[in-house]
């Protein structure tokens, strides 16, 4: 039943919005209470506003009642980012999903913050364009969550994650007001610093987006290793050789297996590890780029090697890589994701302390990696259930997050901080440096009202930060 206050709230909300646009039943809103991560506590009310002026009004009802307000996308998140870890009112951003123009001559596209990644890519393809960040996710995940984590995907490698394609947004601040910014505005960049800011300084409602050219040749091929090593070093020896590969993917024996069972793509299952490497542009370059890799293979020991010989069965090759996470689910009902970098070279001994660290905690992982970046995304395999899987999972996280800084990396390559991840912190920025970060924040929202309790560590404000302690009620 809600309280005199919420059922204000709501009234306000419903003005607003029209009735279709506010919901509080707690069955409405168990849906805005989780992500790909974890769940929270149930907001008082969701919003879904159509346009920048609805959230505006959003914001300024939100903030009069002295409520929180968490930004929200897909819900695809893997860090904890959009879920309303105090309560207040989730800001769905679901019904904003228009593509506003798209300038095929100049190449770019104005967008609200709703449409799917991968739909842009299709509006833009009979003009012969595309979008370039490409997250597994990118039939579902929205381009505003997108930019609020700086996504990238396996193709960041050669084209660059959000924040390459970002140049200009439209965003509501705390006051309510609508501001537009671009990467051609003087003084600071104020677009750079609201791209992957995952909601904390202000709520995206539009964004002017850099497309591509499509290529006319694009060739996807696999080779098999022996273990993960091999193929390392044949990353290594690709990117050294100057070639420019558009893609390199690296799966593990555990994920071929996985995938293959379910997508039946063509992978080999008997290699440790394959590399799936993708080469795009004019057709000679293609070729000579092909055979350049297939001999660098060759001196790297692979098993084997095939190309694509279809646009079909390159399609499906890329579905099997990208649908990775979820063909897990035939060994066990769950799985976290991690997601850490460390320099391409330190890769095979990355991968050796995950291993380490998932025996120790007597956890199956499977490792399916941006090898061309050098970014990680363990999968630990568990059943949260049982109590002690669960509580192993968390450790285990945490260890792989400090055994990758370790080998010089970083605790996130593409998902962000959010949650999950704020509680490390420290390990990688100093107490004054997380203070500057915050001082930031609360430039731009002093009341600290926009996704609460995420990015920074506990106790961040003022800069005293406390020793990190990683918690985690569900994965």
């Amino acid at each position: 039943m809600l309280t005199v206050a919420a059922d204000r709230l709501r009234d306000e909300l419903t003005l607003a919005l029209g009735p279709g646009g506010v919901l509080t039943a707690p069955e409405d809103l168990a849906a805005y209470a989780f992500d790909a991560y974890s769940d929270a506590r149930l907001p008082v009310a969701a919003a879904l506003p159509r346009d920048a002026h609805e959230v505006a009004a959003v914001v300024r009802i939100a903030r009069a009642h002295g409520e929180p307000i968490v930004a929200r996308g897909a819900g695809t998140g893997l860090c904890g980012g959009a879920v309303p870890v105090t309560g207040g009112v989730v800001l769905s951003l679901a019904r904003m999903n228009r593509i506003l123009s798209l300038d095929a001559r100049n190449r770019i596209a104005r967008v609200q913050p709703g449409v799917i990644n991968l739909d842009l890519s299709r509006a833009a393809a009979p003009d012969g364009l595309f979008f370039g960040p490409d997250p597994s996710s990118q039939r579902i995940s929205m381009l505003g969550g997108n930019a609020a984590t700086n996504a990238g995907g396996p193709h960041a490698f050669a084209y660059g994650s959000m924040s390459a394609h970002v140049i200009g947004l439209e965003f509501v601040d705390e006051a309510g007001d609508i501001t537009w910014v671009t990467i051609d505005d003087a003084g600071y960049d104020i677009t750079g610093v609201l791209v992957g800011s995952e909601g904390t300084l202000g709520i995206l409602t539009a964004l002017e987006l850099r497309l591509l050219r499509t290529p006319r040749a694009v060739r996807v091929c696999v080779a098999a290793f022996d273990g993960v090593e091999a193929a390392s070093e044949c990353v290594s020896s690709i990117v050294a050789a100057g070639i420019a590969a558009t893609a390199l993917e690296i799966m593990d024996r555990t994920i071929v297996r996985a995938v293959e069972a379910h997508y039946r793509a063509g992978y080999p299952q008997e290699a440790g590890a394959v590399l799936l490497v993708e080469v795009a542009g004019e057709s000679p370059d293609v070729e000579a780029s092909e055979r350049a890799i297939a001999a660098l293979a060759r001196d790297c020991g692979t098993l084997a090697w095939r190309s694509a010989s279809s646009a079909r069965e390159r399609e499906a090759l890329w579905a099997a890589r990208k649908g990775a996470a979820g063909a897990l689910g035939r060994i066990a009902p769950n799985y976290y994701i991690q997601d850490a970098t460390v320099p391409r070279t330190r890769l095979p001994q990355a991968i050796a302390r995950v291993e380490a660290i998932a025996r120790e905690h007597r956890l199956p992982v499977g490792n399916v990696f941006h090898a061309g970046d050098g970014n990680l995304h363990p999968l630990l395999i568990f059943d949260r259930r049982e109590q002690r899987q669960l509580d192993a999972v968390v450790a285990a996280g945490h260890d792989i997050l400090a055994a990758c800084i370790d080998l010089g990396g970083t605790i996130s390559g593409e998902h962000g901080i959010g949650y999950e991840k704020r509680e490390t912190l420290p390990l990688v920025f100093s107490a004054d440096d997380i203070a500057t970060m915050e001082r930031l924040r609360g430039a731009f929202d002093p009341a600290r009202g926009f996704n609460p309790d995420k990015i920074f560590p506990s106790g961040a404000v003022c800069g005293e930060v406390r020793t990190p302690s990683p918690t985690l009620s569900h994965a």
